[in-house]
């Protein structure tokens, strides 16, 4: 199977003298980061998948590995005093076995501050530095959301894709019902390099369009089994701080994962839907349950702005997440 690389594209302006109405003046006075999303922005409505790599810095990544396998052994040790405060830290994942997408909160100190007020006590915030390099002023995926969603997308999953050693391969499937405008815009990133053992996503290239849908839920085995046959699909393994961005309608899964004992897969996991496509998507986004509609893209922005000027928990207003059911 062939990987998934991340396309050139490139950031330079267009030649003068070239386009019409005056398009190359425009991009030429264009901000090389914003040219730059533009470009993938079209890799992107043609392909349904861009790799895109070192969106965070090696630093960031290993803190944010570690804090997110510190939150995942905070809620085992909750969960199994109480199994029903399930829903308080996972999605559906964790029913399936050795594999779970853990609910994270956005409060400094994360679950641990569930109980706790005093926020001073926790040092850090790798949660936030991580976002900070992704979608603050100069994040690395910022600008690109911002074409694909506006500054008015919500965010509709923040969590951690986790998978152990014996986890189990995933049906080939879309996140969600198909819709005419790309709905959620995905991503994959990689905590720690990810090797073909570690049961990295496949990825059905193209396969977001109309088409691709009418034939993959036809009812006709043999159609269906032809286009799984015949598809360009791409491993995506990939390196400590790379990302996948994907369109949720492509078609994709995860693969088991066969690596030796302590090899575990961790993925940072979050989406931004589309504000043009309203209504039910057909699916629940990985977000704990309190956060559901509660912030923008916008949002996120200006907190992370906030939290460079010195505020060290800038998403308190949102509160840990968690619903009074």
């Amino acid at each position: 199977m062939k990987e998934l690389l991340a396309p050139k594209v490139k950031a330079k302006p267009p030649k003068s003298g070239t386009g019409f109405g005056g398009g190359s003046a425009n991009q030429a006075n264009m901000d090389p980061a914003k040219r730059l999303a533009t470009e993938q922005a079209k890799v992107m409505h043609k392909e349904g998948v861009i790799r895109i790599n070192n969106v965070l810095t090696p630093e960031v990544t290993d803190k944010l590995r570690e804090y997110v396998l510190d939150q995942q052994a905070l809620a085992k040790v909750e969960t199994d005093r109480d199994p029903t405060t399930s829903r308080t830290y996972y999605g559906v994942e964790n029913k399936r076995k050795n594999r779970c997408d853990l609910q994270l909160s956005l409060l400094r100190g994360g679950f641990a501050a569930d109980s706790v007020t005093n926020d001073d006590e926790f040092e850090s915030f790798a949660l936030a530095d991580a976002l900070r390099e992704l979608l603050g002023e100069n994040g690395t995926l910022r600008h690109l959301y911002e074409n694909l969603v506006t500054v008015q997308g919500e965010l509709y999953e923040l969590a951690a894709v986790i998978t152990d050693p014996g986890s189990n391969r995933q049906t080939v499937h879309p996140d969600l019902p198909y819709k005419s405008k790309a709905p959620l815009y995905v991503i994959f990133l990689a905590l720690q390099d990810v090797t073909e053992a570690m049961g990295p996503t496949s990825f059905l290239m193209r396969t977001h369009t109309s088409k691709a849908n009418d034939i993959f839920n036809s009812g006709d085995q043999s159609q269906k089994d032809n286009q799984l046959l015949k598809a360009d699909c791409r491993l995506c393994t990939l390196k400590k701080g790379d990302a996948v961005m994907f369109d949720a309608r492509t078609l994709h899964c995860g693969n088991a994962n066969d690596a030796e004992e302590g090899r575990t897969r961790a993925l940072f996991n979050f989406s931004f839907r589309n504000p043009e496509v309203q209504g039910s998507l057909g699916y629940k986004g990985s977000i704990r349950p309190g956060y559901e509609g509660a912030l923008s893209l916008g949002d996120v922005s200006d907190a992370l702005a906030a939290y460079g000027s010195g505020d060290g928990n800038p998403f308190a207003k949102y509160g840990n997440g968690i619903p009074r059911w």
